[in-house]
């Protein structure tokens, strides 16, 4: 596996930790639909929603905070996917009439604790 999948799974764990500890589940974790690769849905219990997480994870800000990779191509990807994800768990999505995408940036250094930012409802 190269260098930046592993950072990339790393990032996608840590960012899954973070949002179950404020009180979100995960329903799906890379699931793949015919226009790509959701990194996180789950479920938001206080809200009643549906939430497609886009994690983007980098090893410092070198090459530019992680939110910055988050196109509005990449956005428009994303609310084609959700729509894929619901059509194909209709038992789950029914339970959830409204869908949520947020963005959450994981900068994971080797060496220092990583920081973690969420973004509620970019799109």
């Amino acid at each position: 596996m190269a260098a930046k999948d592993v950072l990339g799974a790393r990032g996608e764990s840590i960012a899954a930790d973070h949002l179950t500890r404020r009180g979100l589940r995960v329903l799906d974790r890379n699931w793949r639909g015919p226009s790509g690769e959701l990194d996180l849905v789950l479920q938001d219990p206080a809200s009643r929603e549906v939430v497609v997480a886009e994690v983007k994870t980098r090893a410092g800000v070198a090459f530019g905070h992680p939110f910055e990779a988050i196109t509005a191509a990449k956005l428009a990807r994303l609310r084609r996917l959700a729509g894929e994800w619901c059509d194909a768990h209709p038992e789950l999505a029914g339970a959830h009439p409204r869908v949520r995408i947020d963005a959450v940036a994981v900068i994971a250094p080797r060496d220092r604790p990583a920081v973690i930012e969420h973004l509620r409802g970019i799109f």
